[in-house]
């Protein structure tokens, strides 16, 4: 599934529009996380259990949307963009959303990337 947050994917040519597909996960911080980066915050510096939190939020989202636009069929999503609200004091929301798009000749007519080619077996013993 090719990702991505322009309107169009270069080299490629949108045939049909499937409509508007999106993900979402709420997520909420922790006591225990919350305490360790309220000692970082009066040192400065990176919150990163946050930053993890909101990394593995929005890769949850996307994964959400990518199911949605593979069950309309689609071999791409275009015009991708995320949206995080706070739900409750604590708490917020990520939603990723865009537009679900057959490309010319479809998926399968393109090759797949090192990135998505099945490992090869385990040798025999």
């Amino acid at each position: 599934m090719r990702i991505t947050n322009t309107e169009e994917i270069v080299g490629e040519e949108i045939v049909e529009n499937l409509g508007m597909v999106r993900g979402n996960t709420v997520r909420a911080k922790n006591a225990v996380r919350d305490f360790t980066q309220g000692i970082r915050n009066i040192f400065g510096g990176e919150l990163k259990a946050y930053s993890d939190l909101m990394t593995d939020a929005r890769e949850e989202a996307i994964g959400r949307m990518v199911q949605e636009a593979q069950m309309m069929g689609a071999d791409a999503i275009v015009n991708v963009r995320f949206i995080t609200s706070q739900i409750i004091s604590g708490g917020a929301e990520i939603l990723a959303y865009g537009t679900a798009v057959k490309l010319k000749g479809g998926s399968s007519s393109r090759p797949q990337t090192q990135q998505q080619k099945n490992p090869p077996p385990p040798p025999s013993q």
